[in-house]
């Protein structure tokens, strides 16, 4: 069995697959901060009688990865998007796919995923679907992705502490996995403050990933939580263009 040690010492992981992200500007109570947070687009709530048209229009207009959710019925009792929906984004578009891997055991079939992403492109699963998580994220690095773990409300910081020494990523669950348009769960904010104090000692980023509103941007951006998950609350179905839209949100102008 594979063993691995320290993320920086983990062999076949290559530090040029990090990808910058822009920083951004903007004034909160009169003062000015540079920001460097990123925005990522849940693609189940997209439109999939045009969906190429939606990749690019989401590129035109500045979104910086596509978040893909890939559910089995097992793992969540629900069915979202498929192995061919993550295929054909990944043909269609030019920036970064971030998947999220909902799925039972996902060590069993990684590898139909990973062959079919683009070398940087994230891959995060549920430590608690799978026996030794440790070994899918070493498979997930072998294949030149960016290893990441998804936490769920009602997982606790120290069930996952060893995973946070391997991954580059964490994607936290503000709401249970399974359906998009649901409420915040507010005691998951102090799951945040606990990883924040975390992260630079061991060297992962922070996602928001469920109910994100421009008041979550508003807190947590400026604490350190390094991109946000957008779906329904502040993306999609609105009247404005994505263009619009997310200039709005990078300079919260909500």
């Amino acid at each position: 069995m594979d063993v691995i040690t320290e993320k920086d010492e983990l062999a076949g992981w290559d530090k040029s697959l990090e990808r910058d992200s822009k920083q951004y500007y903007f004034n909160t109570r009169g003062s000015e901060y540079k920001m460097n947070f990123e925005l990522m687009a849940s693609m189940m709530c997209a439109n999939y009688g045009c969906l190429e048209q939606e990749v690019k229009a989401l590129e035109d207009g500045g979104i910086d990865s596509f978040h893909i959710d890939i559910m089995d019925g097992r793992y969540v009792p629900n069915f979202a998007m498929s192995l061919n929906d993550m295929a054909y984004i990944a043909a269609a578009a030019a920036r970064p796919l971030d998947v999220h891997l909902m799925i039972e055991h996902p060590n069993n079939n990684i590898h139909i995923f990973l062959e079919r992403l683009r070398k940087g492109d994230t891959v995060y699963i549920h430590p608690e679907a799978e026996y030794h998580p440790s070994t899918t994220l070493q498979k997930i690095i072998n294949a030149g992705m960016t290893p990441g773990i998804a936490i769920n409300p009602g997982t606790s910081i120290e069930t996952v502490m060893e995973m946070l020494r391997i991954v580059k990523k964490v994607l936290v669950m503000s709401v249970n996995p399974g359906n998009a348009g649901q409420m915040y769960l507010p005691y998951v904010g102090k799951k945040y403050t606990k990883l924040l104090a975390l992260k630079d000692e061991m060297h992962f980023e922070i996602y928001w990933d469920g109910a994100c509103g421009a008041d979550k941007i508003r807190e947590y951006a400026p604490k350190g939580v390094k991109g946000f998950v957008l779906g329904t609350t502040l993306l999609f179905g609105k009247k404005e263009s994505y263009r619009e839209t997310l200039q709005n949100i990078r300079e919260l102008k909500f």
